[in-house]
């Protein structure tokens, strides 16, 4: 029994760790968006009004995001359930959770079949690419070594220490936002 417990406790653990994850990385892209040229241009590419995903089968955590144009996205939330242009879905929490908590790397988990992409390949691969920025920026290099497929060489403490602080406070600053929010509707 006490197997049991322990599992189902570790399963709710991670799952709350993945959701956190997810709300932090869409703050953090919504931030990240807004003053890094790389993410920026990168974002361009993409059509305007484009909803992107990513989500955890079968009902897990989720995050989307929104590219409103000129490479600014804005993070819709959680719980969102418009229509979604570019969605990509973790097939199993366990393989969201490895590559959250940065034991496998992104194009890892896509070769080992962990996740599926519906929409436009052309658009994931920008959208891993803007993710992988975002890492690389908020992710003390050995960390971030360990999540993405190649750290940027251009990327130096003076380019990284900014960026990494503009995140981090802009992400704080949306999530007390959000708090607040949730317990005025409460």
């Amino acid at each position: 029994m006490l197997d049991s417990f322990s599992r189902s406790a570790a399963r709710r653990a991670r799952r709350q760790y993945v959701g956190l994850m997810f709300r932090f990385m869409g703050h953090a892209l919504e931030a990240i968006s807004r003053f890094d040229k790389t993410v920026i241009d990168e974002a361009r590419g993409m059509p305007d009004g484009l909803v992107f995903q990513m989500t955890v089968l079968p009902s897990g955590p989720a995050l989307a995001i929104e590219h409103t144009g000129d490479g600014v996205l804005r993070y819709l939330g959680s719980r969102y359930d418009g229509p979604v242009d570019l969605s990509i879905r973790f097939k199993h929490l366990a393989h969201a959770f490895l590559v959250l908590s940065f034991q496998e790397k992104t194009v890892e988990a896509f070769a080992n079949d962990r996740m599926v992409v519906d929409g436009d390949i052309a658009l994931a691969v920008r959208m891993t690419r803007i993710l992988n920025r975002l890492e690389a920026i908020i992710l003390p290099r050995l960390i971030a070594r360990r999540a993405i497929k190649e750290y940027p060489a251009e990327l130096g403490l003076l380019e990284k220490l900014p960026g990494a602080i503009g995140v981090y406070r802009r992400v704080a600053f949306s999530m007390i936002r959000d708090l607040r929010k949730e317990a005025l509707s409460q």
